[in-house]
């Protein structure tokens, strides 16, 4: 292992990557190798990866650099890239957190397909918590993954393993997924950008919808521009999507200017079935984003949206009867979390009547909660609750104690998905402990685009990609 030498590459972002090695100054094998070998320093003490594809990765890299020396220029070709472990990469397992053997699939899910066609290489798969149901990454079948900005802390959920390889520097950019927050909460947790598409915007295929709907995939980065690049070649359709929004992109909308926007500034919490309050400190991430937004010349009003106990109705049994879906394919169902296979019971009784219901009721909360939309352009709201909790803070917990801990700590994320709208995690600086905290901005539907131009925008100011974790996983 030459751990020195990989150094050289960590602090490339994902478009720095891809100019170096289509400019011939960087290699595929070298810029794939140094990731390769910055996740083997890591792995003991940061865990953030589930699988990694070490002598494949190397043998697609040289390929890749086979594919430059005869003149093919896709936009990533042989950069390296992480994939979550619940999305299918061929000659792997997707195991999502569960404990097991699991049978190795035989083609890429329909998202990391189009990153190969790119020329992306597929370096591992990063974990995620059980089936993705609460916002820290741990569990019995790989350990704990731990936060990059603190050891003593987990970088959220689910997409944990992705934020935590992002923010390490161990690949400039991964896939995660995001079905109540996933995406948004890690990145507020990790001091990342990321986005949570458009339902349908980034393919979901081999599922023609995941969890019913409120499930999407979308980038973690460290930049916005990566981001947009990410999203862009990962967006599309397959034949048997069941959402498939008209086609868009993001990355001519970096660097653009989105006029003077009419902001609405929420910190009113959806409903929740326990009491919840926003921690200060969140709060305070959340204000220097909003002066941030004042600085530029935007309109900034407090405004709530009308969420009313519908949404989180619409919510439960979708999440529900998609925790059931992925204990079928399970020979020894007794090896999961407690918590999970009470939630998988819940799915089986929701899923006869009251799913169908719900899913009905979209197109109402569409209406209602989309009446904030007639006066403002943006809203803004936390990404989460409280700051990164403890990494052992769910440990021994019963199932009300870790209801409570996730609502208290993600309340805000979740009407997004029953929406299917679009949000974009914005970092928001770090508590006086160190710990990153962030703050959402959502819109309605089709509004990727203005999201991610105001996001830059944001950076140009704010600066979070200058930030950097000291790296104490190598030990």
């Amino acid at each position: 292992m030459t751990v020195g030498n990989s150094r050289q590459t960590q602090d490339l972002g994902l478009q720095e990557t891809a100019s170096a090695i289509a400019a011939g100054t960087l290699t595929s094998v070298q810029a794939v190798s140094d990731s390769l070998d910055r996740i083997d320093a890591s792995q003991p003490n940061l865990n953030a990866f589930k699988i990694v594809r070490r002598e494949k990765a190397l043998a697609e890299a040289a390929a890749a650099d086979a594919r430059f020396a005869a003149g093919d220029r896709p936009p990533l070709l042989g950069v390296p890239i992480a994939v979550k472990d619940d999305t299918d990469v061929a000659g792997e397992p997707t195991a999502f957190g569960r404990v097991g053997d699991f049978p190795v699939k035989l083609q890429d899910a329909e998202a990391v397909r189009r990153l190969r066609a790119a020329g992306a290489v597929i370096v591992g798969k990063t974990n995620a918590c059980e089936i993705g149901q609460w916002p820290f990454t741990s569990g019995p079948g790989f350990g704990y993954t731990r936060n990059p900005w603190s050891a003593d802390h987990t970088p959220g959920g689910s997409s944990g393993g992705s934020s935590a390889a992002v923010a390490a520097g161990l690949v400039p950019a991964a896939l995660g997924s995001d079905g109540a927050g996933s995406i948004r909460i890690p990145a507020a947790w990790t001091n990342l950008f990321g986005i949570k598409p458009q339902r349908g915007r980034i393919s979901t295929w081999p599922e023609p919808e995941s969890f019913y709907g409120l499930t999407v995939n979308g980038p973690l980065t460290r930049t916005v521009a990566d981001a947009a690049l990410l999203f862009d070649v990962a967006a599309g359709n397959h034949a048997g999507d069941l959402h498939t929004p008209e086609p868009l992109t993001v990355s001519d909308a970096v660097g653009r200017d989105p006029g003077v926007l009419r902001i609405a500034l929420s910190y009113r919490r959806p409903f929740t079935a326990t009491r919840t309050s926003l921690h200060p400190e969140v709060k305070a991430g959340v204000e220097r984003v909003v002066t941030a937004l004042r600085s530029l010349g935007h309109q900034v009003t407090v405004a709530d949206p009308i969420y009313g106990p519908q949404i989180g109705a619409n919510f439960m049994p979708r999440s529900m009867a998609g925790i059931d879906n992925w204990t079928r394919d399970l020979a020894d169902p007794s090896k999961l979390d407690p918590h999970t296979l009470s939630n998988a019971r819940l799915g089986k009784v929701l899923r006869n009547g009251p799913l169908q219901a719900v899913t009905r009721l979209e197109p109402l909360l569409h209406k209602q909660v989309g009446r904030i939309y007639r006066d403002f352009d943006v809203v803004i709201a936390p990404s989460t609750g409280t700051p990164p909790p403890a990494l052992h803070a769910p440990d021994g917990l019963s199932s009300w104690g870790i209801n409570k801990l996730i609502t208290n700590a993600c309340p805000y994320a979740w009407p997004w998905n029953v929406l299917g709208w679009p949000s974009v995690a914005i970092p928001g600086g770090f508590t006086a402990d160190g710990l990153p905290v962030g703050a959402q901005l959502m819109g309605n539907a089709n509004t990727e685009p203005l999201l991610v131009s105001l996001a830059a925008q944001l950076e140009s100011v704010l600066r979070w990609d200058l930030q950097r974790p000291d790296p104490w996983w190598l030990g």
